[in-house]
């Protein structure tokens, strides 16, 4: 008698088997043959390339979503185009609704306070965020809905105490503060899912115990297919509906901790058996963390450096025999390009970004996407990465450049990081997995969301073409 499977995938080709037929049950590859004798729904797809899906492993969930329904200030740096935008978005808005914007960049007016802002928008709260995401700048109608003091040292304050409307690294006293529903997944998790992408890491610092119920329900509700794991504070507890991550480390060069605070945290995370996953763009920053860990009593497996935005090539050894996992993002090369070529001097530009010299180095990699500050496709990712060329098509970094289907493996390893090994499309695996419309060379030659024709989480298809 036949075996009944939930669904058969007929006629695909994967890295590991060349041609087969694989066979899904209970949420699980059940079998992979050449030819499957058996009965139940089928697809057959061509000969196209069956890989796993997709696992961006550095995002920020709800500030994507939010910017979705945000006016997007990317790439205006004059005044009267930012104020076109957001003056066009508020004229779509009910009378003295708020209005949220994002992508803001310091070089139109460097950083404005709320009288400024004022002139840009008046008849409504106006909150926007800067392009990096560490501030965001009120106008007086949003500072007045902010209450009444004491404020905490996010929130910054003229020589009268009054707050001039700018508000650093606020996000979670802020959210608390405006209170509000926060924005649906859906669409988010939607367009992820036409990218090939099954899971994702959310990497918010401040996730604690009501962020962590907040994405459960998301993923009981079907909100967010997506396989989840929450980075966040020590409060993070266990859940159902996500995996707990790592202890999120985040500061700022311009303000750092003491050190014996920041490994008092990193022990904190060992005694809950948890990794330390920590805020690194500067070299600052990157040498302080790698201080802490040794004062912490070391590095364990699944320690992760968030970003690695500057890495000095004398920096990339004690990386490597540390063990860490470097989480980069290959499309900023492509996003923010321009911007580091006009900003970053030519001796500090081959520290941007390393991928290559990384890699020759013995330091594992990861891919994710820092969105909403970069995009969150990872197709763009591996063409930026393949190229290190820029939204102008400069080069920047072409000795770091790596192939396409090397910086895939980046997005295809689990969550946890440990071992360096991609994920594969095999028996008794997760049937999260993503259908590529050609081969192997095709995925070298001309990576593009366009050609991910089916997108599978525990074998049910949350995307088809």
């Amino acid at each position: 008698m036949s075996t009944r499977y939930d669904l058969i995938l007929r006629n695909v080709v994967t890295i590991e088997r060349g041609a087969c037929d694989v066979a899904l049950a209970d949420g699980y590859i059940a079998a992979i043959e050449a030819r499957i004798e058996a009965f139940g729904p089928e697809r057959d797809c061509g000969g196209n390339l069956l890989l796993p899906g997709l696992i961006d492993h550095h995002i920020h969930l709800l500030a994507t979503a939010a910017k979705l329904q945000s006016a997007d200030l990317s790439g205006l740096v004059r005044e009267e185009a930012i104020v076109r935008r957001l003056r066009e978005a508020a004229s779509k808005l009910s009378p003295e609704e708020p209005l949220r914007a994002t992508g803001y960049d310091e070089r139109a007016l460097a950083i404005p306070g709320r009288a400024e802002l004022d002139c840009w928008v008046a008849d409504r709260p106006l909150r926007v965020q800067d392009r990096t995401g560490a501030l965001w700048l009120l106008n007086s109608p949003a500072v007045a809905q902010l209450g009444n003091p004491p404020w905490p040292d996010c929130v910054e304050t003229d020589d009268c105490g009054e707050p001039t409307g700018r508000i650093w690294r606020g996000d979670g006293w802020l959210r608390e503060r405006l209170g509000g529903r926060p924005p649906s997944l859906a669409p988010l998790a939607a367009q992820l899912s036409r990218l090939g992408i099954t899971g994702v890491t959310d990497t918010g610092a401040a996730n604690g115990a009501s962020e962590a119920g907040l994405f459960e329900r998301s993923r009981e509700s079907g909100q967010l297919p997506q396989k989840l794991q929450l980075m966040g504070t020590e409060d993070m507890p266990e859940g159902t509906g996500y995996r707990r991550g790592p202890l999120k480390l985040l500061y700022d060069e311009r303000d750092l901790p003491p050190l014996d605070i920041v490994a008092d945290r990193i022990r904190r995370a060992r005694d809950q058996g948890r990794a330390v996953a920590a805020h690194c763009v500067t070299e600052g920053e990157l040498s302080y963390f790698l201080a802490a860990l040794d004062i912490a009593g070391g590095s364990r497996q699944g320690d992760r450096i968030e970003h690695g935005s500057m890495i000095s090539a004398g920096a990339i050894g004690e990386i490597a025999k540390r063990g860490l996992t470097v989480v980069t993002h290959p499309s900023f090369v492509h996003d923010r390009g321009d911007r580091y070529l006009e900003t970053i001097d030519d001796d500090a530009r081959q520290d941007l970004y390393r991928l290559a010299s990384l890699e020759a180095g013995g330091v594992n990699l990861a891919g994710g996407s820092d969105a909403p500050y970069g995009s969150f496709d990872p197709w763009l990712a591996m063409r930026s990465g393949a190229t290190r060329r820029t939204a102008s098509n400069r080069p920047l970094g072409s000795d770091e450049a790596l192939p396409p289907d090397r910086i895939l493996q980046m997005y295809l390893l689990p969550f946890d990081l440990s071992t360096g090994a991609p994920r594969t499309v095999s028996p008794d695996a997760a049937a999260d997995l993503c259908l590529f419309d050609g081969t192997v060379r095709d995925l070298v030659h001309d990576a593009r969301a366009e050609r991910v024709l089916l997108t599978l989480i525990d074998g049910r298809p949350v995307f088809e073409q």
